[in-house]
């Protein structure tokens, strides 16, 4: 063969699997671009600066879109409306104009004409200065780097915090710093990507993990710069940009500074039931937001082996990256911004599980050669069984080392048992650290025989992979649906099967109108704030 890859993977081979996954992307772009959501118009309202919630805890946000919505329709975007009445004098500011909304003394209209053109104007400088402040954020997410220093080495060393209260969040997170840990994860409420609204303010009392809002964000950010300044080294933010909420937390996490967040084109789809239209046009628009903040995303591939074979499925994460990938850079995202997911959950008890493993992250290493991949734990085959579980972390661990993983999330001996204490955590990022010290650059040195097991493996899946986005392509039905949404709703990835005229928030997305405009999608989609490309 004539190749430098280690796998002996051909040039052709790579080309002809980025290929099928832009010709089986292209369709669900195009639909995504012609439609929105009320996740959409609202993270355009939050990018304007409306935030808080009423006396009930509903966002004003939610308060206004919604009358927009009764009164003009979703499909024209809530932009012309709402900034048409804020020229008419009908409000000083978004805030009032909501509370006058919601108590039902303003009505919204579609301006035309003159009226249009200066709804239009107002639209573009209120959001224009929020995605301005989100780019002020990325800059200062640079210059903090510049002066405290940045992680000495790679992989990152990704840490979990989930207790419910952002107050006990932060001290946690602080001392996992301290410990070692490079990226710390705020993990979200249990159920918080099925509420069709954000949580105002701290929040102290969430279940498994602490709710996404705004003000959690500024909290643990500002913790986290603190820590960054005592250890001379950034310490990266991470949270969900997922749910029927996506593009909003999204808006949020730009405009907080956070530095990851969880993002995956199907995740939502699979394994929360959210409709995949709503799904996929809340992703675009997130995506893009991401790409303009410099934040990292991370997908979800490892979701797929929890109830998928991790053996015999191990294609489906492949082509589930190659898509993650084509929507992504379609969005805007650079290499360096995308954490292709995969996962250590092979059953141990498989002959020659550790050299599968290793075969399927040295695939994915080779595939996307620039980008931070994310190397997910064992969990799906931990027993309980602490000392066999954190062998298994140590083997995790050395997968990494070998394969030269971006972002390592650190494994916990008591996963699937009980909600990890801190002495746990500490005992996880000493088997890290011992591991990384030992044979972090193992990879520089490692080469697997060219017809060895291992490459055969690689070159298995990438071949079954190439073949599973032929059949997408090649599916048509009656619908017209793109092949994709076909073969989401037949169970092809995770073994969930989810129909595009199903699930949940379908009810929030329209098809767009003739006319329809907002100003965040203008700039996102790479035109200035005067609408010049």
């Amino acid at each position: 063969m004539t190749t430098t890859s280690r796998l002996g993977i051909e040039a052709t081979d790579v080309r002809r699997a980025r290929t099928l996954a832009s010709e089986v992307g292209q369709p669900i772009v195009d639909l995504a671009r012609q439609h929105t959501t009320v996740s959409v118009e609202r993270a355009t309202l939050r990018l304007a600066g409306l935030a808080g919630a009423d006396p009930d805890g509903t966002p004003w946000v939610n308060r206004l879109a919604d009358v927009v919505r009764a009164d003009t329709g979703l499909e024209h975007g809530v932009a012309l409306p709402v900034w048409d009445a804020m020229v008419r004098g009908e409000a000083e500011d978004l805030m009032t104009l909501a509370q006058k909304a919601a108590a039902g003394s303003v009505t919204f209209r579609l301006p035309e004409g003159q009226d249009a053109v200066a709804a239009r104007a107002a639209a573009r400088s209120s959001v224009g200065a929020g995605i301005a402040r989100v780019d002020r954020q990325r800059a200062a997410r640079e210059q903090m780097i510049a002066t405290v220093g940045d992680a000495p080495r790679k992989p990152w060393i990704y840490l979990i915090v989930a207790t419910g209260d952002i107050h006990e969040d932060i001290p946690q997170a602080q001392a996992a710093a301290r410990e070692g840990a490079d990226v710390i994860a705020v993990i979200r409420s249990t159920g918080q990507s099925l509420l069709d609204f954000v949580p105002e303010g701290a929040t102290r009392e969430g279940f498994a993990g602490t709710y996404a809002t705004q003000e959690n964000f500024r909290l643990m950010r500002a913790a986290l710069d603190e820590t960054s300044r005592e250890l001379g080294r950034y310490v990266r933010l991470t949270n969900y940009a997922s749910g029927l909420c996506m593009p909003e937390i999204a808006a949020l996490a730009g405009l907080e500074r956070l530095d990851m967040m969880l993002n995956d084109s199907m995740y939502g789809i699979l394994f929360r039931d959210i409709n995949p239209i709503r799904t996929f046009v809340d992703q675009r628009f997130s995506r893009q937001v991401h790409a303009r903040a410099g934040i990292i995303i991370n997908t979800g591939e490892d979701n797929y082996l929890t109830t998928a074979d991790a053996v015999e499925a191990a294609h489906t994460v492949t082509t589930s990256q190659l898509l993650n990938e084509f929507f992504a850079k379609e969005a805007g995202l650079e290499d360096w911004q995308l954490g292709l997911g995969h996962a250590f959950e092979i059953d141990p008890e498989v002959p020659d599980s550790f050299r599968l493993e290793l075969a399927h992250a040295m695939l994915a290493r080779e595939l996307f050669p620039d980008a931070p991949l994310k190397w997910m734990p064992p969990t799906r085959h931990m027993t309980g069984d602490i000392f066999r579980g954190y062998l298994l972390d140590g083997f995790f661990n050395l997968v990494g080392a070998l394969t030269g993983q971006g972002i390592l999330l650190v494994g916990m001996m008591t996963e699937a048992v009980v909600t990890p204490w801190i002495s746990d955590r500490d005992l996880a990022l000493q088997n890290v650290r011992y591991v990384m010290n030992a044979a972090g650059r193992l990879h520089e040195d490692f080469h697997p025989a060219p017809d060895g097991f291992i490459a055969d493996r690689a070159r298995h899946v990438l071949g079954e992979a190439i073949g599973l986005l032929e059949q997408i392509r090649d599916d048509t039905d009656e619908s017209g649906d793109p092949p994709l949404l076909a073969a989401i709703a037949d169970g092809t990835f995770g073994l969930m099967k989810r129909p595009a005229d199903k699930g949940r928030g379908l009810d929030g997305v329209a098809r767009k109108a003739p006319g329809y405009y907002n100003p965040a999608t203008e700039v996102l989609d790479g035109e200035n704030l005067d609408g010049e490309s």
